[in-house]
C-alpha cells in the first residue's frame, strides 16, 4: 500500500529549472478515474512551465514548504496547508515553483479524463495526447508536443 508520509518516489525529472521526484500515489493505490501524485521539489526548482489543462481539474494540498503559485493572474506564495482548486480551462492554468530555500512537498489529486490538451502560453504552443496526464503513453498513443496555432 502506498504511504504519503513514506512514499514509494517512481519518477524523476532533472532538467534545469524542472527538477522533481513524484511518487504517483493514485496509480500505486490502484485508482482508475481519479489521480494523486506526490511532488517533492527541491529549492529554486520548477515542476512544469505554466499550462493550462483542458479536460482535467486538479486539486493541489500544500504538506510542507511554501511554493509558489503562477497563474495568469499572477504569484502567490502558498503555506502548508493550503488547498487550491486548478479547475480545466483556462481560469485553472497554473505552474508550481520553489522559490523558497528549503524543499517543498505537495500532493496533486486530479481527475484522469482523456483525450486532454494543455496549452502553454509562456511558449504559445499546445500538447495534444489521448492518454490521461500522469498515465504512461501506450504505444500507439496519439502524443503530439508542441503544436503552434494557426
Amino acid at each position: 500500500m502506498p504511504n504519503l508520509h513514506d512514499p514509494d518516489w517512481d519518477q524523476e525529472r532533472d532538467a534545469p529549472p524542472f527538477q522533481w521526484r513524484r511518487a504517483r500515489l493514485g496509480r500505486q493505490a490502484g485508482s482508475r478515474d481519479l489521480g494523486a501524485s506526490l511532488f517533492e521539489v527541491p529549492p529554486g526548482a520548477a515542476t512544469f512551465p505554466l499550462h493550462i489543462h483542458y479536460a482535467n481539474e486538479e486539486l493541489l494540498f500544500v504538506l510542507a514548504g511554501r511554493p509558489t503559485l503562477r497563474t495568469l493572474e499572477g504569484d502567490r506564495e502558498l503555506s502548508e496547508g493550503e488547498v487550491v482548486a486548478l479547475h480545466a480551462g483556462r481560469g485553472g492554468a497554473h505552474a508550481v515553483d520553489n522559490l523558497s530555500d528549503e524543499p517543498v512537498r505537495f500532493l496533486v489529486v486530479s481527475t484522469m479524463r482523456s483525450p486532454e490538451i494543455n496549452e502553454f502560453p509562456e511558449r504559445e504552443t499546445f500538447w495534444v495526447r489521448d492518454f490521461a496526464p500522469g498515465a504512461d503513453a501506450p504505444d500507439d498513443a496519439l502524443d503530439v508536443d508542441g503544436l503552434k496555432p494557426t
